[in-house]
């Protein structure tokens, strides 16, 4: 959809930025994943989050029609600041200090706080559970296992610039679906039959499917769906990150981004529920056949009326490293939550010069060795 429309009288406010002044000593604090809480930079001082630890409550939901139609209430969107990449198209929000940086994303430099994005507030929050070096370590022993990658690599892990923690957008949808379908239930049964096989007759069995028309309905309540709003990281990165333990999601709070950035939403709400009713329909034509049941299923039609349709913008912990290498940059993330690491490699040409020579020279040995056995016979 396109952004909800501002409201002459009313527009909201810049958000100020996500920076928060020490008690003891003014210096910035920074929210902390070991300890769950605000810990200055500078003397260590920490402070619980007020309002955090309410993950068991349910968040609020917001109506996907109401906002679909730009109706949603002013208090629902905000502006906030933001920096876009001209090489990846990132958008991320960067703290007020910062005036040039490099895109998280790509390695390329940019300068920051360069427009503006007004967008839906987050409703929730999935904290940082691991802290920068944890997810480093994750990333170089993701490495070490990729033996024809080139050596710079894992050297680029232990000591490269410092990874960016980065929250990620994410919709999620939930809906109440009932389905009426028609199909066909195919049940698998044996005919006997005789063959000719050298020479010889032998009676074999050879299965076939009996058709049965088959028609029904089904329903299910879709609790969410998840669908990524952004546009920058390759999705099947952020696929493979899965699973989010989204039962630990908090009120979103400001002070969670305390010392890490945030990417504005590039995918659309309508165009995140056309993702997400695509995966709901996936799921319902598995139930379709669950429910026809036999031995195979054909499903010839799937009328699906949709209803109570509710969503909620989210952001997840992503970190984040970007490594140039021959001039071309690849890109590793780390699941902020539980460790799990995807990414891009290059590949060594020498290290694989070197196993096929490795390879070659073995099987010259091994061939050597059996012509002397035949030898000395």
């Amino acid at each position: 959809m396109s952004q909800p429309p501002k409201s002459p009288s009313q527009t909201p406010q810049i958000e100020a930025d996500h920076r928060f002044p020490c008690e003891q000593c003014g210096a910035d604090y920074h929210y902390d994943p070991t300890r769950a809480a605000l810990v200055c930079d500078y003397c260590g001082h920490a402070r619980p989050i007020e309002g955090s630890g309410r993950h068991s409550r349910a968040l609020q939901e917001l109506n996907l029609d109401t906002a679909l139609k730009g109706l949603l209430p002013l208090q629902e969107i905000e502006e906030t600041q933001i920096s876009k990449c001209s090489n990846c198209g990132s958008e991320v929000a960067f703290d007020g200090v910062d005036h040039a940086s490099q895109c998280p994303f790509c390695a390329t430099p940019i300068v920051t706080g360069t427009g503006t994005n007004r967008h839906i507030k987050p409703r929730g929050v999935l904290p940082f559970a691991l802290t920068e070096s944890q997810a480093r370590a994750a990333m170089t022993d993701w490495m070490g296992r990729l033996w024809f990658a080139p050596s710079s690599l894992t050297a680029y892990a232990r000591k490269g610039r410092r990874m960016e923690g980065i929250y990620v957008p994410y919709w999620t949808f939930d809906a109440d679906t009932q389905s009426r379908y028609s199909g066909e239930r195919g049940t698998i049964y044996y005919e006997t039959m005789s063959v000719v096989r050298d020479g010889k007759s032998e009676t074999v069995s050879v299965p076939r499917v009996r058709w049965s028309p088959k028609s029904g309905r089904v329903s299910r309540f879709f609790d969410d769906v998840l669908v990524l709003a952004s546009r920058t990281l390759p999705k099947r990165f952020t696929d493979a990150l899965q699973p989010w333990d989204l039962s630990a999601l908090e009120p979103y709070l400001p002070q969670y981004l305390a010392g890490f950035r945030a990417e504005a939403y590039q995918v659309d709400l309508d165009q995140g529920f056309v993702e997400a009713r695509a995966l709901m329909d996936r799921q319902i034509e598995r139930d379709v056949k669950f429910d026809i049941g036999g031995d195979q299923q054909r499903v010839h039609r799937i009328d699906t009326a949709i209803n109570n349709v509710t969503f909620k913008h989210i952001l997840l912990p992503v970190w984040l490293a970007a490594y140039k290498y021959r001039g071309q940059t690849y890109r590793f993330v780390v699941n902020g939550q539980t460790g799990r690491v995807q990414g891009e490699r290059p590949w060594s040409t020498w290290k694989i010069v070197f196993a096929i020579f490795v390879g070659l020279l073995a099987a010259g040995a091994a061939g050597y060795i059996v012509a002397l056995n035949e030898g000395a016979f």
